[in-house]
């Protein structure tokens, strides 16, 4: 189904999950305002070379119409600013989709909270949870303006795998189950008002940084499996963003509120696949292969 005439809120959209979010919003036609403090003028401190606007162009690129705007979701009058923009522009807004992240410089694997750098622990929480809910808290009465806007909230894993699992450290595990409670938490009060929330994990996904750190590109990802044998059940940003788009799309997306849902799962019932044709159920892979401690094998799982 069409999202032309929609308008959608990509926070976090410089690269990894946001951009791929963003460009699949586009491919259905929507209007898409992408915004991070990554620009061609100022890269921040990640130091990559992916920018709003070049996000914004393949948006456009994709069919839909990509609008970059720099912000800070720390900073409340940025934040307020973006979506004042956003009514004056267009008046409306129907997708928020919350994926400020920003911590991978600043967690430390499997380190204790008594270990772990406390400034980088603390900015990890500011940065994944307290930027979240500056966002909510002004973008979502413009959202609630029409009936059946959606808000997703991007997070790490699903309620029950979190629920049950240690993930990575203190303030890691803290951040993403946070995430997770927001969206219930949403859900609960913009469910009585008209519109949805759910919470969405992409699996292992194969964003700019993550093939960088296996020193491959997107055409050459299978050369990590001889490191990383599991690697085999990841997914490209495209996936989780063809997720969105779908659950934006869906006339009864209320059924999912304040729910935790992953890509993988979403495929199996809206029917899109990634971009080659496949459907990797890495949430179910991790629990039924990978945890177990079984060899690497992802026949059935995608």
């Amino acid at each position: 189904m069409t999202l032309e005439g929609k308008v959608a809120l990509v926070a976090g959209a410089t690269r990894g999950a946001g951009r791929g979010i963003a460009v699949e919003l586009g491919a259905r036609g929507a209007t898409v305002y992408v915004s991070g403090r990554s620009t061609r003028g100022r890269r921040s401190e990640y130091d990559r070379p992916e920018t709003i606007e070049e996000t914004a162009e393949l948006v456009t690129a994709a069919g839909g119409r990509g609008i970059a705007v720099v912000a800070d979701h720390l900073v409340p009058g940025e934040v307020e600013a973006l979506v004042r923009r956003i009514d004056t522009e267009q008046g409306r807004l129907d997708v928020l989709v919350n994926d400020i992240w920003g911590g991978e410089l600043l967690f430390e694997w499997d380190s204790t909270v008594w270990e772990h750098d406390l400034d980088k622990g603390l900015r990890l929480l500011r940065l994944a949870v307290e930027t979240h809910a500056i966002t909510s808290h002004f973008a979502v009465p413009l959202l609630l303006r029409e009936p059946g806007g959606l808000v997703v909230e991007m997070t790490d894993g699903t309620t029950d795998y979190n629920a049950t699992r240690y993930r990575v450290s203190f303030f890691y595990d803290i951040a993403k189950s946070s995430v997770l409670r927001m969206a219930f938490a949403l859900g609960h009060e913009l469910g009585p008002r008209g519109a949805t929330a759910v919470a969405l994990t992409p699996g292992w996904l194969r964003s700019e940084m993550m093939l960088d750190a296996y020193g491959v590109t997107e055409e050459t990802w299978r050369d990590a499996l001889a490191k990383s044998p599991h690697f085999a059940i990841s997914e490209t940003p495209s996936y989780v963003g063809r997720a969105v788009a779908a659950l934006a799309a869906d006339p009864e997306v209320s059924r999912w509120n304040g729910q935790s849902l992953s890509s993988g799962r979403l495929a199996q019932v809206y029917g899109f696949t990634d971009l080659d044709g496949s459907c990797p159920d890495a949430w179910r892979y991790l629990v039924e292969v990978q945890d177990p401690g079984h060899e690497a094998n992802t026949t059935g799982y995608r």
